[in-house]
């Protein structure tokens, strides 16, 4: 993996950082760890976001807290793991085929409860107006979780169309062939121009690079050139990652004419792996909906001018569920709201190292293959059946509650988890294995144990 080809280590020393710095928090849907140029990526264009690491701090080991959409996204903005706030997949978590599901799995959620703190809401506290523009995907309007402004956003997961009309209930069409992604852009630019003069929280949260799959013409005729049929991308998809990265070049560009880039705490991130039918996440295993590393590893950029002068890649693990305690430190609140993930602001500001700490996902729920030879998932069925994943240090664990199955790797030597340890290494799986335990019953997370009676065993089966 190329990213971006250097390593670039400054002097830290710890910055005043008093003032209260703006915040952006960009989520792309669906974008893959292998997805841009800075990545590796040698198939799609992204010459703004390119540039954008090399000011930044880029995480060669960032994470989603969750496969999908919905769970990552009300991970990240209430910094809870999934078993607290029951949000495990979008709909129903009875996926696929009742005969192929052994257990009834734990009931989902789809509604963030009010009763959950978001960022918005702490950071209205400190007086930061804050704008929800893009998928909210969390209940019916982000109004309701703290936020002054919200465009586009409603329990959709995903737009009817990238091109106008839109038939989005929170957002005004615009001339007939407006594509949705500048769209977005541009009503975030004008919220940043709006809240120069004051701190503000803009979270951009686009629908692009979901499906369906839409790019403007002139670009998917590109890639298709560019591909020449090679199966393992889609042109329209290097369309929509081209255009994204347009995109974020205008908003970053609007920050420096605006003359706040230099106290603008910028996070860019995807809320999941890419979808392995659509693009290939290798070197990684499989994609969206599977927690091997395809399905949860994402792009992580943070840039931050005025308090962070060393840019650099990190191969700190760090999570989504980072983003709310950092956010806490970074403006200087003490909350007491057991959040789940850490603030990695030392890490950032001083490049202090973070102590060794293990990071967990839990998925007590199914989701349906899509493509089953690029799935690459444990079988043809399933991206992802019932079970928990823990990374601790270069070690990944995975348990699979039909079976009780184990899986080992070892990150560091087999970032394709290919090799399964468990066998080899059988002290090493006791010892993860009895934290990850520790770990469910601290968090009170659901083990689905109930055999479904639609469940039919295959002939083959012992």
């Amino acid at each position: 993996m190329f990213l971006f080809g250097i390593y670039l280590y400054g002097y830290s020393k710890k910055k005043d950082i008093k003032e209260k710095p703006n915040i952006v928090l960009i989520l792309v849907d669906d974008l893959g760890w292998s997805d841009t140029g800075f990545m590796g990526s040698l198939v799609y264009e992204t010459p703004n976001l390119d540039r954008f690491a090399m000011e930044s701090i880029v995480f060669y080991n960032g994470y989603a807290p969750a496969a999908n959409c919905a769970p990552s996204r009300a991970c990240i903005l209430t910094g809870k793991n999934t078993p607290r706030h029951g949000i495990y997949t979008v709909g129903s978590s009875e996926r696929g085929d009742a005969k192929d599901r052994k257990l009834i799995p734990t009931p989902n959620t789809t509604v963030l409860d009010s009763s959950f703190v978001t960022i918005a809401e702490v950071l209205k506290q400190k007086g930061y107006s804050s704008a929800s523009v893009g998928k909210w995907h969390l209940s019916d309007d982000p109004l309701t979780q703290g936020f002054d402004v919200n465009i586009g956003g409603s329990h959709a997961g995903h737009p009817r169309s990238y091109f106008s009309p839109y038939k989005n209930s929170a957002l005004e069409d615009g001339e007939k062939g407006e594509y949705l992604t500048d769209r977005l852009t541009n009503e975030a630019i004008k919220f940043l121009a709006d809240n120069k003069d004051r701190p503000f929280f803009l979270y951009l949260p686009y629908y692009t690079v979901h499906t369906p799959l839409q790019g403007k013409e002139a670009l998917v005729k590109k890639y298709e050139d560019k591909l020449d049929g090679d199966q393992r991308f889609d042109p329209k998809y290097g369309a929509m990652v081209e255009s994204m990265d347009e995109n974020i070049g205008n908003l970053l560009n609007k920050l420096d004419e605006l003359n706040i880039s230099d106290n603008t705490l910028v996070i860019f991130m995807s809320d999941n792996g890419g979808l392995a039918s659509v693009s290939s996440q290798f070197p990684i295993r499989a994609g969206k909906g599977s927690y091997y590393e395809g399905g949860i590893r994402v792009p992580f950029v943070i840039r931050w001018p005025k308090a962070i002068k060393d840019t650099r890649i990190d191969s700190t693990p760090i999570s989504g569920l980072d983003i709310f305690p950092t956010i806490l430190d970074v403006v200087n609140l003490k909350e007491n709201l057991n959040l789940d993930g850490i603030s990695i602001l030392p890490l950032l500001t001083e490049n202090r190292p973070l102590e060794e700490r293990s990071l967990f996902w839990h998925f007590p729920i199914y989701l349906q293959s899509i493509n089953p030879a690029k799935d690459k998932a444990r079988d043809s069925l399933f991206r992802t059946r019932p079970g928990s994943i823990m990374r601790k240090g270069k070690w990944k664990l995975h348990e699979y509650f039909e079976d009780g199955d184990i899986e080992l790797y070892d990150l560091e030597t087999d970032i394709r988890e290919q090799n399964n340890l468990s066998e080899k290494y059988p002290d090493k799986v006791k010892e993860l294995y009895k934290e990850l335990q520790e770990w469910r019953k601290e968090i009170n997370a659901p083990v689905p144990m109930g055999i479904n009676p639609e469940y039919e065993a295959p002939a083959n089966s012992n």
